[in-house]
Formats: C-alpha cells, structure tokens, sequence
C-alpha cells in the first residue's frame, strides 16, 4: 500500500491506526520549492463503521526552509491536526503542513547570519 493512502477494501470495522513518516520527498512531488528538507511523524487514526468513515490525522515535526531575514536555512516545528472523510490523505497532509508555516520564516533574535544581517541594517 502506498503511503497516505487508506484503502477501504480488508479495512476493519473499527478503529484502526496507520503511522507514517514523510520526508523532503514528500514535498518535493508537489513542487514545493520553499520547503527544502522534512521530519514529519503521521498518525491517522481511521473509524470505519457500516460504510461511515472518520479521520483524525496528527502531524509532528520539523521542516526546513528559508529565513525571510538571512536567507539561511531555518528548521521550524509543525504540530498540527485535523480530520478529513477523504481516504487519499497526501493533498491533506501537504495543505495542512504549509498552512501551519508562519508567514515570516525568520530565526530568533541574534540567529541570522550576522553577515547578511549586517548588509539588511544599512
């Protein structure tokens, strides 16, 4: 079975887990340029009950991208969840990772590389 996707032929009627883990990879198949490397932890948890299916996804980790600031590369934490009734949980994963990126990507105060900080101050 590929990663991120739940088949409902053979699942079980209950509640199932499914952990996965996605990686630079993951996003460089959507094109992503801005996120540069990935350590991301997926838990999905799946309620399948007479042809009714519930999702809960629970992602944590770090991706890599650019410092607004410095241009060097920055790590940021991801911790986000949400739930879904779609089975193919990649497009989900993807969004739900880029939406939980704050909108200025830069170090904490005094991290940036001083050089290129020092040429931003004149």
């Amino acid at each position: 079975m590929q990663p991120f996707v739940i088949s409902l032929k053979g699942l079980k009627s209950g509640r199932t887990q499914f952990d996965w883990h996605a990686d630079g990879e993951f996003f460089a198949r959507f094109e992503n340029t801005e996120i540069l490397a990935a350590d991301l932890q997926i838990g999905v948890c799946v309620d399948y009950e007479e042809g009714e299916v519930q999702t809960e996804c629970r992602i944590d980790g770090t991706v890599v991208v650019i410092c607004d600031r410095c241009l060097e590369e920055l790590t940021l934490p991801v911790h986000t969840s949400f739930e879904s009734e779609e089975l193919d949980l990649s497009q989900d994963i993807y969004d739900y990772v880029c939406i939980s990126l704050p909108m200025m990507r830069v170090h904490p105060e005094g991290e940036c590389n001083q050089e290129t900080v020092k040429y931003l101050s004149k």
